[in-house]
């Protein structure tokens, strides 16, 4: 007998910003495969005897590779298994969920998404700065932060010329890169920007400053990963 695979979105840090779908697949699940990013006390709302198997990534540290979570979500399914593939915010918005979705269908194996609040948007409407506001931007970009794999850059020219916010999602490692390629690229030295780490959660912290400032703010704040940046008219609402 085949189980089923839930892919469910853990929202963006706080325990009571989960969805209660996810509770509920989470309640019910034998196995949990969770994120390193995801709040440790969500797993408390599993049954005693559930499995919990960690699988988190840091940056340039991956000791579980993406196509081993890819066998171990399907031989688990294929043991009759719930199981609850656990990710920080939501498992479509650079969570791999579209890749393990895919893998799962294509090995026959039952799967459902279960959408979460992305920190893209929670994580500035924590610290009131709202992604869209008629007075500063009607669209947002998000961009993962880091470089590719293969070592090539973003469209930087592309991205500097967006109209609206920009939300960059693991980006804290090159925040100085990301700083100076939107400069290079005509995005002009004084536009907001913002930094938020562990937003939503009772940790969160948050700086304000330009393109040509916010480096040395988060320097003398301290702040380091996790952490997403927006940058845009948007940004200068942070809540002081």
């Amino acid at each position: 007998m085949s189980g089923l695979v839930s892919l469910v979105g853990a929202g963006p840090g706080s325990p009571d910003l989960l969805t209660l779908r996810a509770r509920d697949r989470i309640e019910r699940a034998d196995v949990i495969v969770y994120d390193r990013l995801v709040n440790p006390e969500l797993l408390d709302f599993a049954r005693p005897d559930a499995q919990r198997i960690d699988v988190g990534k840091s940056p340039h540290h991956h000791p579980v590779k993406q196509r081993e979570i890819n066998d171990l979500l399907a031989r688990l399914a294929k043991d009759g298994k719930r199981v609850v593939r656990l990710k920080s915010g939501d498992p479509f918005v650079f969570g791999r969920g579209g890749e393990e979705r895919a893998y799962l269908r294509a090995q026959g194996v039952e799967v459902e998404v279960v959408p979460g609040i992305t920190s893209a948007i929670a994580g500035p409407a924590a610290v009131g700065i709202p992604v869209t506001h008629r007075d500063f931007a009607s669209s947002f970009h998000v961009i993962a932060g880091h470089r590719k794999r293969e070592g090539h850059e973003l469209d930087w020219a592309n991205i500097a010329g967006m109209e609206g916010t920009l939300v960059f999602l693991m980006g804290m490692e090159s925040l100085g890169r990301i700083v100076a390629n939107l400069v290079a690229n005509g995005k002009p030295a004084d536009t907001p920007v913002a930094v938020i780490q562990w937003a939503t959660r009772e940790n969160q912290r948050a700086v304000g400053g330009t393109l040509e400032t916010i480096e040395r703010e988060v320097d003398a704040a301290g702040l380091g990963a996790p952490a997403l940046i927006v940058v845009g008219g948007v940004a200068s609402l942070l809540d002081a």
